[in-house]
């Protein structure tokens, strides 16, 4: 059975930016090996919060180009995601929003809690989102 390993966010960064080219080639060998079968790949939400934070503020892309970055790992098939429904859904909330990633996943994760309300001060963003928020 092929061993699993965690993909941090630097190893995605490096592949999509290849903005070094000895990790970028690493990185595209970490995922060609995963294609083949030859190793399980898995990742999770913070490293995805970690990539669309680095690729807005260090690289300065515009959210439609996270979205599609974080899209294409999540539609990785020799990746797993933990969490891969509320992935799924806080890519599409983003999407249909015009709101960042980090936020819809709030959105998405609350929805999946049973939350009725969220809590925050960023009431301009989650009102995009459609969240019904809490008045304190």
């Amino acid at each position: 059975m092929p061993k699993t390993i965690f993909v941090d966010s630097n190893v995605f960064l490096r592949f999509f930016t290849v903005d070094d080219a000895g990790q970028h080639a690493r990185a595209a060998q970490l995922f060609e090996k995963a294609a083949a079968g030859r190793l399980n790949l898995i990742t999770g939400p913070p490293v995805l919060f970690e990539i669309a934070w680095t690729l807005r503020a260090a690289y300065d892309q515009p959210r439609e180009r996270v979205l599609d970055v974080l899209a294409a790992i999540q539609a990785l098939s020799s990746l797993a995601l933990t969490d891969a429904l509320l992935v799924e859904q806080a890519i599409e909330l983003a999407r249909k929003s015009g709101q960042e990633y980090a936020d819809a996943y709030i959105v998405a994760a609350a929805q999946k809690a049973g939350a009725s309300e969220i809590a925050t001060f960023n009431q301009k963003h989650f009102d995009k989102l459609g969240a019904k928020l809490h008045g304190f």
